[in-house]
C-alpha cells in the first residue's frame, strides 16, 4: 500500500493539469469526498454501487480510507459549500454525483482529481474538453440512457400516441441534452411533443395537471428533480390515465409505467474502479476517457400498468 501510495503521489506530481494528487495522511488513509445532489433511488444506487467497488478494489472506508459523503439536497448554494469544505480539507479524490454537483466541483479546485456519474454529457457541461479526452483534472461515466429508444418504447407501449409531454427541469443540463435526442426521434415518427418544464418541486404537481386533456403520454429523462418527485408525477398522470416513460428504473419504481434504463449501482462500481486507477496507479483523469454502461434493461411498473389497463406488447417482454 505505501508504494503504491508513493507512485500515485509521484504520478501525480507530473500531471500537465496540476493535479495534487494523492498524498500520505497521519493516519495513512486517502480522503475521498463524495459530493451528492439529492437523494433518489438512481443516486443512491450510484453511490453505494461506488462504495462497494472501492471496498472490492481493497479501499473500505475506515481501513485504508477515509470517505466524508455529504448530500446537498438539490440546492445549488449547498453544492458549493460541500465543494469548499472537500478542497479545505485537502481530499485526494472527489466523487461528484450528478452534474450540478460535478460542475460546483469543477468549478473550484483545477487541482484535486474529481470522477463524476450521474452526468448525461460531461463534455456539454463544460466539466472536460471533450469525452474522449478530458483534457482537466475531471473524468468519470456517464449515464446517458438510450433516449431514441425509450421513445420508441412509448411508441410501442401507447401506439395510438399523437402528442408527448416532456417534463423535465429547466435548471438541469443533462435534461436539456436527453430533451433534444427525445425530440428528434418524436420527429422521425410523427410525435408532437409539447414542453412541461420545473424550475423547482413545488410546481410539479401543477405542471403535470396542466398536460391533462393536452397529451397522451409524458416522457422525462434521468432529471434529478423530476426523479424525487416522482410520486407526484405519477399520482396526477395515472389518475388521469396517462402513461409515463421515464429515463430510468428508480422512476419506475415510484409510479413511472415504464423504461428502457441502465444500472445505476453498476454505473457507480464501473466509475470507482476508475478511481481505483487514479488513486491507485496514478492515471491522469485528463487522459481517461468518459466511460458509459452498454447494457440497458426493460423495467416495467406492473401495478401502473394494471391501474392504467394497457397491455405491454409481448416482444418487450
Amino acid at each position: 500500500m505505501k508504494k503504491s501510495f508513493l507512485l500515485a503521489a509521484a504520478a501525480a506530481a507530473a500531471f500537465t493539469v496540476g493535479l495534487s494528487g494523492c498524498s500520505k495522511k497521519a493516519d495513512g488513509k486517502i480522503k475521498i469526498g463524495i459530493i451528492q445532489l439529492v437523494e433518489h433511488t438512481a443516486l443512491d444506487a450510484n453511490y453505494k454501487g461506488f462504495v462497494d467497488g472501492l471496498a472490492e478494489a481493497g479501499y473500505e472506508n475506515g481501513k485504508n480510507i477515509s470517505i466524508d459523503y455529504q448530500n446537498a439536497q438539490n440546492e445549488q448554494a449547498n453544492c458549493a459549500t460541500i465543494a469548499q469544505k472537500f478542497i479545505n480539507d485537502q481530499d485526494d479524490l472527489i466523487f461528484a454525483i450528478a452534474t450540478p454537483a460535478a460542475q460546483a466541483v469543477a468549478n473550484l479546485t483545477k487541482n484535486i482529481p474529481v470522477v463524476v456519474s450521474s452526468v448525461t454529457d460531461p463534455e456539454s457541461a463544460k466539466l472536460v474538453k471533450s469525452n474522449a479526452k478530458p483534457g482537466t483534472n475531471v473524468t468519470g461515466t456517464s449515464d446517458l440512457t438510450p433516449c431514441e429508444a425509450q421513445i420508441g418504447l412509448l411508441k410501442k407501449i401507447v401506439p395510438d400516441a399523437k402528442t408527448v409531454g416532456m417534463l423535465y427541469c429547466s435548471n438541469e443540463q443533462n435534461s436539456f441534452f436527453q430533451i433534444a435526442i427525445a425530440k428528434a426521434a418524436c420527429d422521425k415518427i410523427g410525435l408532437s411533443y409539447i414542453d412541461a418544464t420545473v424550475s423547482n418541486s413545488n410546481e410539479l404537481q401543477q405542471v403535470v395537471q396542466s398536460l391533462v386533456g393536452k397529451v397522451d403520454a409524458i416522457y422525462t429523462p434521468t432529471d434529478n428533480m423530476i426523479a424525487a418527485g416522482m410520486a407526484t408525477v405519477a399520482q396526477v398522470a395515472n389518475q388521469n390515465k396517462i402513461p409515463v416513460i421515464s429515463g430510468e428504473a428508480g422512476m419506475v419504481q415510484s409510479g413511472a409505467l415504464a423504461t428502457y434504463g441502465i444500472d445505476y449501482y453498476e454505473l457507480g462500481k464501473q466509475t470507482a474502479k476508475m478511481a481505483v486507477e487514479i488513486i491507485r496507479d496514478g492515471k491522469n483523469p485528463a487522459e481517461m476517457p468518459i466511460q458509459y454502461l452498454e447494457n440497458c434493461t426493460l423495467a416495467v411498473n406492473e401495478s401502473t400498468r394494471d391501474a392504467l389497463g394497457i397491455t405491454i406488447p409481448a416482444d418487450l417482454k
